[in-house]
């Protein structure tokens, strides 16, 4: 990449880690950027998680007091996550490319859509109080193994895509029966991180990343997210989603154009 377009790549991932910290979404800004400064897909998919992984861990931290009575449930969800991680991480660098930059603009309307409903479903989830108590207390093991395929077959998309893989996570925290936005939040990006560390540590090991443009990204991501975050807190949630949303479709209508025509 030329210096004009690795600026791009670290402008676009400092918008990707603000976006990240506050509303989610952040793939649906970079992952298309790299594909449209000629990055092969399956390539700009990886470098793209391996980029904005460590501008996850800024989450993580900021939920750890809520995380405190989630032990159970960290403990029991984290490794399916670290398995599905490697497992769709697996998968996508055996799909060929042609097919995945044919599938790739479904993905990107697909995190769009899970991101532009994710305000209402998260409030749908916190009125809902089923199944058992936020640590799990009274829960079955039926509901137990329910929660471990289900965070599984989560962390096999985010390891192969990635993006809107945090609003699938609530969805399958709240049918658990979590009710604290917090503590799920808190254990939200604790999953994320462990599936989008063991897909990256994967997509290192195999040649995947384009390690400049990781770097850049990495660079940019942190930066969002840590000084990012009061500027979009005062643009508002509501504001960035918004724009989010419509950059994700537009994204995914010029991908599909790109692939097909």
């Amino acid at each position: 990449m030329t210096l004009g377009q690795l600026g791009i790549v670290l402008a676009v991932s400092v918008a990707a880690g603000l976006v990240n910290a506050v509303a989610g979404g952040g793939t649906l800004l970079s992952f298309p950027t790299l594909v449209f400064l000629g990055v092969n897909p399956i390539t700009a998919n990886a470098t793209n998680t391996l980029g904005l992984w460590p501008g996850s861990f800024a989450g993580v931290m900021g939920f750890r007091r809520d995380m405190a009575g989630a032990r159970r449930w960290a403990l029991l969800l984290l490794w399916p996550s670290l398995a599905g991680g490697i497992l769709g991480a697996f998968l996508l660098l055996r799909t060929p490319s042609h097919v995945f930059e044919r599938i790739a603009p479904f993905l990107v309307l697909a995190a769009t859509i899970l991101l532009a409903v994710q305000e209402p479903v998260s409030r749908r989830f916190r009125r809902l109080g089923i199944g058992h108590g936020p640590n799990g207390s009274n829960g079955s093991n039926g509901w137990a193994v329910a929660a471990v395929a289900g965070q599984f077959v989560v962390a096999t998309y985010g390891g192969f895509f990635g993006a809107g893989i945090g609003i699938l996570m609530l969805a399958t925290l709240g049918l658990m029966g979590l009710t604290d936005i917090h503590q799920m939040n808190g254990l939200k990006n604790l999953f994320a991180i462990s599936i989008n560390g063991v897909a990256a540590i994967y997509f290192a090991a195999s040649g995947a990343v384009r390690w400049s443009v990781a770097a850049m990204m990495a660079v940019g991501a942190i930066a969002g997210g840590l000084g990012g975050a009061g500027l979009a807190h005062r643009l508002g949630r509501g504001f960035v989603r918004t724009a989010v949303v419509a950059i994700g479709v537009g994204s995914s209508v010029a991908l599909a154009v790109r692939a097909f025509l």
